[in-house]
């Protein structure tokens, strides 16, 4: 395909993919098998990528177009989102309805002492949506955002020009203009080299955690005693790029994050110096951190404001057992850096 320039009218973020709707259940202990656990509290609230990512968007102001892309069932769940994103002013034309499946949803097992999470996930109709519905000349949105890969059985399968599916669908978005984006699911798996891997010379901006980098490059990230190898992350870093990313590559990790431009610019955040009890669980915090980053990239600013940006909103959702009813406007995330600080250089940057 033969890229269009970058129109300078097109503005706003196109997320697609898994839409979910997690069930958040506190519960008092992880149970042995057979074993009984207590469930303190349940919340309905905001799962997968594209919706986690565009309502925290709007919940913390920003001020561009939003679009939704995605399959959800002809069922509660459905309307269920397709109600929120029209109360977050989010575009529901190409977030379709189908009779074939029910409303993806996770059962989100979150521990209530540690936070922890454990997931029961039912796919549900984001394993039909390939995106052949999209008209990215007719979207005017900047960035196209698509997440997560290996969670998409429609776009996970093999292409023999793109790699994958999902490779074919992000060289339109390019094509038309849009610099593209996409976001992993941490799977412990082999499917790393067969999925991630060729999708990757049609993204321009690519987000994974410490484990999905280590998968895809098969790095070893941490030392024996659990520290973050910096050396190795910025190599993980290189070694991404050179298999085929455009611009960017961002990895984020509880410590903060690290970002490497194909320019060879490079950038550390550490994230925030939170309480014990400040967190409510962790579900969400990717992608908070990864709405951050795109706001940052979608208006041109210097990469160290966007990760700063990112780990800030992620600090915010940490505040609620949900994804995103933590967020309450980029000046209150960005207050809880001058509230509470930042942890302390990873050793080997101090």
């Amino acid at each position: 395909m033969k890229a269009k320039a970058s129109a300078p009218s097109r503005r706003g973020i196109l997320a697609g993919g898994n839409w979910i709707v997690d069930q958040v259940k506190i519960i008092d202990v992880w149970p042995q098998p057979e074993q009984l656990a207590n469930i303190l509290k349940q919340t309905q609230g905001t799962g997968g990528a594209p919706f986690n990512v565009l309502v925290t968007l709007a919940r913390a102001g920003a001020l561009f177009p939003l679009w939704g892309a995605g399959m959800v069932g002809n069922d509660l769940l459905g309307r269920w989102i397709l109600d929120t994103c029209r109360r977050y002013k989010i575009n529901t034309r190409y977030l379709g309805q189908t009779p074939r499946a029910a409303t993806s949803f996770t059962d989100v097992m979150t521990e209530q002492q540690t936070g922890r999470r454990t997931f029961f996930h039912a796919r549900g109709a984001n394993a039909l949506w390939r995106g052949e519905d999209l008209d990215f000349d007719k979207i005017r949105a900047r960035i196209f955002h698509l997440a997560y890969l290996l969670l998409l059985d429609g776009l996970d399968q093999p292409d023999p020009k793109f790699g994958t599916r999902a490779g074919r669908l992000l060289a339109r978005a390019q094509a038309a203009g849009m610099k593209t984006s996409v976001d992993v699911v941490s799977e412990d798996s082999d499917r790393y080299a067969r999925v991630v891997k060729p999708t990757l010379p049609h993204v321009d901006y690519c987000f994974l955690n410490e484990i999905e980098a280590a998968r895809t490059t098969g790095f070893t990230l941490r030392q024996p005693n659990g520290n973050l190898d910096v050396v190795t992350l910025r190599h993980a870093a290189g070694a991404i790029l050179q298999m085929g990313v455009r611009e960017l590559v961002v990895i984020h990790f509880p410590e903060g994050a690290f970002a490497r431009t194909r320019r060879g610019e490079d950038a550390w955040q550490m994230s925030l110096r939170l309480p014990d009890k400040y967190v409510a669980g962790t579900a969400g915090a990717g992608d908070a951190f990864c709405a951050g980053v795109l706001w940052g990239l979608h208006e041109g600013w210097e990469l160290q404001r966007c990760l700063l940006t990112g780990v800030c909103l992620a600090a915010a959702s940490l505040s609620d057992a949900t994804c995103t009813d933590g967020i309450k406007s980029l000046s209150h995330a960005l207050g809880l850096a001058r509230r509470f600080g930042f942890r302390p250089p990873l050793q080997g940057l101090e």
